[in-house]
């Protein structure tokens, strides 16, 4: 872990939260819906390309942040299937947007050994942005510190759309039985495999909803909802959701110890 200076100042509000963490508590994977950069540019009379554009610095302070602080994945919705609706202006902006992060972002990640990994449906985006993906992919594949998961042109409805068709493919071509598909075959067909599920969604803005994100890796993940539009997302903010995760009790369907433990019907007694 590194030490707790190198995450925030001593005197400061960041550190102050950051006390109460326990930091042997921490989610494994967060994932982050970076929702209100439009809203944010709107409320100060700009273009909502500058809304994204001001965004980016969120997302640094946000990698940096959880790379410091150990965790194992990060996941951010960057790009929807659902935004390809948007003005065209605003989606080759976004799209820019993304060429430049990596290029400027590129060396940090290596040098601080983070994975960079793309989710979604990433061959109908544009050849020169499936180039970039792919350099940053192949630069950081030997990195073992955090994977920066971006889920571009992403669709948890398409995803599993996907993993519907790929079972009855393989079935019909006789290399799978139908009693083979359980969840433990559903996760390995996801373009998350190998990934653990979010231990925590965080989405920014103040719209309660996932919006098509994550639909099956997101079953027991706790959801933080924060008021704060995404270009003003701070490490601060980060932190509270943080603090907010470890004060909810995660059962996962079942009680406490203290509750004692249901034996279903013919497993009592020492049942088989």
């Amino acid at each position: 872990m590194q030490p707790l200076d190198e995450i925030a100042q001593p005197g400061t509000r960041e550190r102050e939260i950051l006390e109460r963490i326990d930091l042997h508590r921490l989610p494994r994977h967060v994932a982050i819906i970076m929702d209100g950069n439009g809203r944010w540019a709107q409320a100060r009379n700009l273009p909502r390309v500058e809304g994204h554009r001001a965004g980016i610095s969120s997302v640094r302070e946000t990698v940096e942040t959880a790379a410091r602080l150990g965790l194992q994945v990060i996941t951010l919705y960057a790009f929807s299937t659902e935004n390809w609706k948007r003005p065209r202006h605003e989606v080759l902006t976004l799209m820019a947007l993304l060429k430049e992060f990596i290029n400027r972002e590129l060396e940090t990640l290596r040098a601080n050994n983070l994975q960079f990994r793309p989710i979604g449906r990433i061959d109908q985006l544009d050849a020169s942005v499936q180039k970039e993906l792919r350099r940053a992919v192949e630069a950081t594949a030997d990195c073992t510190g955090t994977v920066v998961q971006i889920a571009l042109n992403y669709s948890g409805r398409q995803e599993l759309t996907d993993v519907v068709r790929g079972a009855v493919d393989e079935a019909a071509d006789g290399v799978l039985a139908p009693e083979a598909i359980d969840e433990a075959w559903v996760v390995a067909h996801l373009t998350t495999r190998g990934i653990p599920d979010p231990d925590l969604l965080i989405r920014t803005s103040g719209e309660q909803r996932i919006s098509n994100f994550l639909l099956w890796q997101l079953a027991y993940a706790e959801i933080y909802f924060c008021p704060v539009l995404w270009p003003d997302f701070s490490k601060f903010d980060l932190l509270e959701a943080f603090l907010e995760y470890q004060r909810r009790e995660r059962r996962f369907g079942g009680l406490t110890p203290d509750h004692g433990v249901f034996t279903p019907p013919g497993e009592q007694h020492g049942e088989a």
